[in-house]
């Protein structure tokens, strides 16, 4: 089955599956052709960019196996072993779909996509400087929205300001659900709920539950929009990475969402 996907000037280009596979690998494999001197090795980060609606997407998500996206990256392998590019064991790639095509990505021609390469420095200084919001959505917080940084501490979850832990210590929560308001939700918000804290290995925000956080205690469970799942965090020990749209309820109804773009 054939797809037409709109150019930028309003005509359209019939794609099936392979034929848009094709045309992204081309010019993923024209933009790593370019890297000369052995450069190649300093690369960290591919990422794919896809602007594409209702009825666009599944093609996208066909071309680059979005349910298997190894299968995606191995394709960006083999040309690279071609072509004698020794990316770094450890190289990752990530395809997103987004409303609005960075300004520092490459447009491929004729599609609502781009592609971007990041060396290990430009990783770094990306992920010291990344931030984004955790916007309550139900229950009632001290902020409507607040703002979290790669470079913040761990930041605490939890019912009032201050708690006192088992050892006897005081906890301080970040984003503090206050007991005494009339918001229902706050009431099944433990004092020592969870916390955020930020991954420098995977460059991504991890939610874990804490000791009142986990069964047989108040609940905390992800929402997953990617695919609309459902997840309970059942340990302490073993967090969740936070990617966009995700969801997370403490309790029974409090909810915030997690996201990198600002309310406006």
């Amino acid at each position: 089955m054939a797809f037409s996907l709109f150019k930028r000037s309003g005509e359209k280009q019939p794609w099936d599956v392979k034929s848009l596979r094709e045309a992204i690998l081309r010019f993923i494999k024209e933009s790593l052709q370019k890297i000369e001197g052995g450069e190649g090795g300093h690369i960290k980060e591919l990422k794919l960019f896809i602007v594409a609606d209702a009825e666009d997407k599944p093609i996208y998500e066909g071309a680059v196996y979005v349910h298997d996206k190894a299968l995606f990256k191995n394709e960006v392998q083999k040309i690279a072993d071609d072509f004698d590019i020794n990316l770094p064991s450890d190289w990752t790639l990530d395809v997103e779909f987004t409303d609005e095509l960075p300004a520092e990505a490459k447009r491929i021609p004729d599609l609502d996509a781009a592609f971007i390469m990041n060396t290990r420095k430009q990783v770094a200084h990306n992920a010291a400087s990344f931030t984004a919001y955790l916007r309550i959505l139900s229950g009632e917080a001290e902020k409507e929205e607040y703002l979290i940084k790669a470079t913040d501490p761990k930041l605490y979850i939890g019912r009032d300001k201050k708690s006192v832990t088992e050892n006897g210590s005081f906890r301080l929560n970040q984003f503090v659900f206050p007991g005494e308001s009339r918001d229902g939700s706050n009431k099944y918000i433990s004092r020592q709920h969870a916390h955020i804290e930020w991954d420098g290995e995977s460059e991504r925000f991890m939610i874990f539950a804490d000791e009142g956080g986990v069964p047989p205690r108040n609940k905390t469970k992800i929402h997953i929009a990617a695919d609309g799942k459902m997840i309970k965090l059942n340990s302490t020990q073993i967090g969740h990475p936070l990617s966009e749209g995700d969801q997370v309820i403490l309790g029974e109804s409090a909810v915030f969402l997690y996201t990198t773009i600002a309310n406006r």
